[in-house]
């Protein structure tokens, strides 16, 4: 998979980041006396949940490098496609687990006692957890992480796709300010679009037509280069 799809993906899942994570980016504490102390403690928080995207890309990665070696990647693609764009269809009123319940718990818990602190370390360590809280979009580019056919190319996808989130988050973070609600509206719509557009790339990509970059063939063992 090509790093701007995740780039894009998270260039445009930043509204709803700002809409779902806005509140938690205006409440971080202040470290310092500083405009410096104060920049350097939104940095890291970013930072950290970009941390912890690298290192699910760098499973998922690992497990597409599986994939790869079984022969069968080019199925789950077209599986992983095709659960995506079903999904953009689907009720979004799915209840959570138990067992998905108190880990969510467990995480808020945690990332309610830090917030209480004023050190960089705690900012950091904020990031980390926000990361692994359950979200649609980060599940959407660990699927693309898995065709990367490489636990390091994996990383590197996830990290483009945090890095995509880092403009509006930070600015969020530093201005004080959510994003107005009217323009949340208007790019909304575009969310379910890059959905669609990266679960038909995962198809095409299973297709292995041999168009370079785009549908290499998997077949062929040469998708790592691609």
């Amino acid at each position: 998979m090509e790093l701007w799809t995740a780039f894009a993906l998270g260039m445009v899942g930043s509204l709803h980041c700002a809409g779902m994570c806005g509140p938690l980016a205006l409440a971080l504490p202040a470290t310092g006396n500083s405009a410096l102390g104060f920049t350097t403690g939104r940095v890291l928080y970013n930072c950290g949940r970009i941390l912890t995207y690298c290192s699910l890309g760098f499973i998922f990665g690992l497990f597409g490098k599986s994939l790869l070696l079984a022969g069968i990647q080019r199925w789950i693609s077209i599986a992983l496609g095709l659960a995506l764009i079903t999904g953009l269809f689907a009720s979004r009123k799915i209840a959570l687990g138990r067992p998905l319940t108190r880990w969510v718990n467990t995480l808020k818990s945690g990332m309610s006692r830090l917030l209480g602190r004023r050190s960089s370390g705690s900012l950091l360590l904020l990031g980390l957890l926000n990361g692994l809280l359950p979200c649609g979009l980060v599940y959407v580019a660990c699927a693309g992480a898995a065709m990367t056919s490489s636990a390091l190319a994996g990383a590197a996808y996830m990290a483009s796709f945090g890095a995509g989130t880092v403009p509006l988050m930070l600015t969020l973070g530093l201005s004080g300010k959510l994003v107005p609600l009217s323009l949340r509206l208007k790019l909304h719509a575009a969310i379910p679009v890059s959905i669609l557009l990266l679960g038909l790339l995962l198809i095409l990509r299973g297709m292995s037509l041999g168009i370079p970059y785009l549908s290499p063939d998997l077949a062929a063992g040469n998708c790592c280069h691609k």
